[in-house]
């Protein structure tokens, strides 16, 4: 056995350190070089690639638009480098050179991306990001009800754009208005008129994407099994979306918002008892979700919980009512908790600004929120019981920062076919459950907190979709399986794949072994090739 003083320890880690930067030094000028052999169009580097050489504005760049700090950490792997492309062929020239030079590809629309597979890879190294954020253009065009959308612009910045042509078309996507566009609809993007017209991905008519040899393809070169794919499966598996062409449906000139907030004190099991049964079968124009956090009751002194049912009506005040009255007067809802406003104002309410807040907040781009936060999901088929609920608030009470929001279901969600899209969860649902613990406490409680969400998890097991236990992919959990470095395969995938994506996810195995066999677009949780025989 060869042991060394700890001097020549320290000197041969810090020989082996220089050499690790000067290795990424030359991939980083190698990577350049590449790119401007390979782009159509010149590249300011200035302003389009950032490196730890320049720690402020690397480090402003990787954290623009990430939100959850549990992967903001120092521990956290960090990419050598960031490129912004500002032109498509940009884009085409980073996937290329990417693959010639063995460096790991993340892309990034700037989501929420809840576990931070696209700015962190927990599977190898080196590993760059390729930030689409500069990409954002929006094109409308009212007469053919129809807009192309570039993949790093925001879900609210293409509401706000259709609403400058038109205060009679939107588009049924998501309700948080910084998501971003392109991972966002590869996951499915639902929103508040989902109940009407489906999924964002259910609205998709075209799309261009670079593939994983960096040609640049529409719906009729890619063909119908990676359309069908790339509307639902999950981002980061078949290619870097560039653009989306999606349907724009009609709304009224008049549509109506309320919220109303009971407590436990105020019945409040009782009424979401109710809920249960009737959300997902009311009229198909309104949209009532359920939004679950602790509050003070009107006990002094006592910690309680609070259920807010936050909806959008596709219509006027009295016609709600009427609906209201007839199927869920049990809430009360009265003309005074009603707002009736546009279409666009609604998507602020939802959102949550407060009112009056002008449309335009809407082009301010990303969201610069954020927090330490850990996230799950359920489906639910069958009504959850009242003394469910009842054991369900003792163990929400236990947490510093829980909050579960109800998605209702039902209507058109309960007519598209399970297969139409990678998106499976549809007939038979009821509704859709995101739990979230959030704190600010820091790296130092976060076990603590996985902990709690775990055992919270855990006891909803009985009362969710089984077999498998469902959940959705845009809100990616890694507590459901990994793949581990440049290793995918289809029985490791199957338990957090069969739960995305239910029976799909075989169909998406082989349009994966067509288009990318040697898996290069991969991540924690990729869609994995079939093994490549070797004859």
């Amino acid at each position: 056995m060869i042991t060394l003083s700890p001097r020549l320890f320290i000197a041969s880690f810090v020989l082996l350190l220089s050499v690790s930067l000067c290795s990424s030094v030359l991939n980083q000028e190698s990577f350049k070089q590449c790119l401007t052999r390979n782009s159509q169009v010149p590249i300011s580097f200035t302003i389009a690639f950032y490196s730890p050489n320049n720690a402020s504005s690397f480090t402003s760049v990787l954290e623009s638009t990430a939100q959850n700090l549990r992967y903001l950490v120092p521990s956290m792997p960090k990419p050598d480098f960031i490129f912004t492309p500002t032109h498509e062929s940009q884009v085409q020239a980073a996937v290329i050179c990417a693959k010639k030079q063995g460096i790991h590809l993340r892309v990034r629309s700037g989501g929420h991306d809840y576990e931070g597979l696209s700015y962190v890879s927990l599977i190898e190294k080196p590993f760059m990001v390729l930030d689409l954020a500069k990409l954002r253009a929006v094109n409308v065009d009212i007469r053919h009800n129809t807009a192309w959308i570039q993949a790093g612009a925001t879900i609210g910045e293409v509401y706000y754009r259709i609403s400058e042509k038109s205060a009679f078309h939107g588009f049924p996507a998501g309700l948080c208005t910084t998501l971003g566009i392109g991972g966002h609809i590869t996951g499915g993007a639902y929103g508040s008129m989902m109940r009407k017209y489906g999924l964002g991905a259910d609205n998709v008519l075209d799309a261009r994407i670079v593939d994983v040899n960096g040609k640049i393809l529409d719906r009729a070169a890619m063909g119908e099994d990676l359309f069908w794919a790339i509307r639902g499966g999950g981002g980061g598996s078949f290619g870097v979306i560039l653009w989306w062409k999606i349907k724009l449906v009609p709304v009224p000139k008049t549509v109506t918002v309320f919220t109303v907030s009971r407590s436990l004190e105020q019945n409040g099991t009782k009424l979401l008892y109710r809920w249960q049964q009737v959300a997902p079968k009311i009229d198909e124009n309104l949209f009532i979700r359920v939004l679950i956090q602790p509050g003070n009751s009107s006990v002094a002194g006592k910690r309680t919980v609070i259920t807010s049912y936050n909806a959008l009506f596709l219509g006027g005040a009295d016609r709600l009512l009427q609906v209201m009255k007839r199927s869920f007067p049990e809430l009360g809802l009265t003309r005074k908790d009603c707002l009736e406003t546009s279409w666009i104002k609604s998507i602020l309410y939802i959102a949550g600004y407060p009112n009056g807040t002008p449309p335009d907040v809407l082009l301010q781009g990303k969201s610069t929120s954020k927090a330490y936060f850990k996230s799950k999901s359920d489906f639910v088929r069958k009504l959850v019981p009242e003394i469910a609920l009842e054991g369900l608030w003792k163990r929400f009470l236990l947490e510093d920062g829980p909050l579960m929001i109800w998605n209702p279901y039902g209507g058109m969600m309960s007519r598209i076919p399970e297969s139409s899209i990678p998106f499976p969860h549809r007939k038979g649902t009821l509704y859709k459950i995101q739990y979230v613990t959030g704190w600010i406490d820091g790296e130092k409680n976060t076990e603590k907190h996985l902990q709690w969400m775990k055992r919270f998890y855990n006891y909803m097991a009985p009362y969710v979709s089984m077999f498998p236990r469902e959940a959705y992919v845009n809100y990616r959990d890694l507590d459901l399986g990994m793949n581990q470095r440049n290793k995918t395969s289809f029985s490791r995938a199957w338990n957090w794949g069969s739960r995305y994506f239910k029976d799909n996810f075989r169909r998406l195995v082989l349009v994966k072994t067509k288009v990318d066999p040697e898996n290069f677009f991969r991540h924690e949780q990729s869609i994995p090739p079939l093994p490549i025989r070797k004859d």
